[in-house]
């Protein structure tokens, strides 16, 4: 079968900032699949040209078997589209809103349908300025799926909600994907893409640096399990890594990362190495290990530690490094 999404080489260049850098991706028809990465990987350019919203400045894109490149009309058709931020009429209902957007498309749902897959149905005759941030949210992606789209473009649908607001849109993603739509979903909450993608890329300064099943992503480790250190007096990381059932320590921003196989067995050993050296902790966490942990494995850095780094650099004037850049380019929403 032919896949989703097809993206081979794909460069994005704003004058001497370059957003994608080559990226490759496959995507088969009828899963969830995630785009992950910090602020500035490069997900929304990616996602923007794949909608057909920029033109890459090289590589190929192929949606549906099909490119943009005179077939722009019917890949409108037969794709539904949620933005990053969705910009709707306030003084207009929920329901004429989901009409207005119905009225666009050759083959759409109705609209009492449309409403009911994003739990809207109560807030039919409600102004949208009266709606909260995660209705809002949910009624952007009901305007997107009223044509009944094969291939669904989410772009980080849940940031700045709150995590019930997030939970609900959770569930609306799962019930698109039961009924067998194709769904790229774009995040920097990796806990995000480990509850509902099949397969997910991470993106990092434009490139994909892990692909694969979240699971396939956590073995890498090596250990699905973390303990989170610090000690008083401060110890250096060799003490850690020489723990027994320790397989990889790294530093993070309040000590130490310790990856490890058995947690029951290696927490004890950890103590007693602490206290040889007339230690104690100041802080000992242990959790299961998450998508979070394998960028850090591959950048030294956690998703929150990387923004923080871009932020700082971009106000210390920094020369560009990929962070993401609003540019548009007049025209270009062929």
């Amino acid at each position: 079968m032919v896949p989703a999404i097809r993206l081979r080489g794909l460069v994005k260049r704003f004058e001497d900032v370059v957003a994608v850098d080559g990226v490759d991706l496959e995507v088969e028809r009828g899963i969830c699949f995630g785009v992950l990465g910090p602020n500035g990987a490069g997900k929304t350019t990616t996602v923007e040209i794949l909608e057909g919203l920029q033109r890459p400045t090289s590589g190929d894109v192929e949606l549906l078997g099909m490119s943009w490149n005179g077939r722009a009309a019917e890949l409108r058709a037969r794709i539904g589209v949620q933005l990053q931020e969705t910009e709707l009429y306030d003084k207009l209902s929920v329901a004429e809103t989901i009409r207005l957007f119905r009225s666009f498309y050759p083959r759409r749902i109705d609209v009492a349908e449309a409403m009911a897959q994003v739990d809207l149905v109560e807030k039919r005759d409600a102004w949208v300025e009266k709606l909260s941030g995660g209705q809002k949210q949910r009624l952007a992606i009901a305007c997107a799926l009223v044509s009944d789209p094969e291939l669904f473009f989410l772009d980080e649908p849940t940031t700045g909600l709150d995590p019930a607001a997030r939970r609900s849109l959770w569930e609306i993603i799962r019930g698109m994907r039961s009924r067998g739509r194709t769904i790229l979903l774009t995040t920097h909450y990796m806990e995000e893409a480990e509850k509902l993608c099949d397969r997910v890329a991470i993106l990092r300064r434009g490139r994909v640096i892990a692909l694969g099943t979240p699971r396939e992503l956590i073995a890498t480790l090596g250990a699905e399990e973390i303990i989170e250190v610090a000690s008083e007096p401060a110890l250096p990381a060799d003490v850690y890594a020489a723990v027994p059932g320790v397989v990889a320590c790294l530093p993070d921003a309040a000590g130490f990362r310790l990856s490890v196989h058995e947690v029951h067995e290696t927490l004890p050993r950890l103590v007693d190495a602490l206290r040889t050296r007339g230690a104690r902790p100041s802080r000992l966490n242990t959790r299961t290990a998450t998508l979070d942990d394998v960028f850090v494995e591959l950048t030294g850095k956690s998703i929150g530690e990387e923004e923080a780094a871009d932020r700082k650099a971009r106000a210390a004037g920094a020369p560009a490094r990929g962070w993401k850049r609003r540019t548009r380019e007049a025209g270009d929403a062929g």
